[in-house]
């Protein structure tokens, strides 16, 4: 069974177009890896200009294979080379009854 997730991803200094980059390749990856359903990914930019991504990874067990997958290793190097994974609830958007964002995609 599938496990929809969301997360915000906060560009670093002078890093905004460089993420936007990299996250054209995040779901062709995983998917490559085998981890993700066909499912399309919802990518958003809040005020501040952190990138909001919604998406389904395959399973339970294929986020944990995530964890050990050389190439998935790689690409969140690169993630943490442009940018810094922050909770939800720190987007001023999240404290809204609807929290709305820019699309991205």
């Amino acid at each position: 069974m599938g496990q929809i997730v969301i997360v915000a991803y906060k560009p670093k200094s002078g890093k905004q177009e460089a993420l936007k980059q990299l996250m054209k390749t995040h779901i062709p990856r995983l998917k490559q890896e085998g981890l993700v359903t066909d499912r399309e990914s919802i990518i958003m930019e809040a005020a501040d200009g952190a990138i909001i991504e919604v998406f389904e990874w395959l399973s339970a067990e294929a986020i944990a294979n995530a964890h050990h997958n050389k190439a998935v290793q790689q690409m969140w190097g690169e993630y943490a080379e442009v940018c810094d994974y922050v909770p939800l609830n720190t987007l001023k958007e999240a404290g809204n009854m609807f929290a709305g964002f820019v699309p991205v995609n």
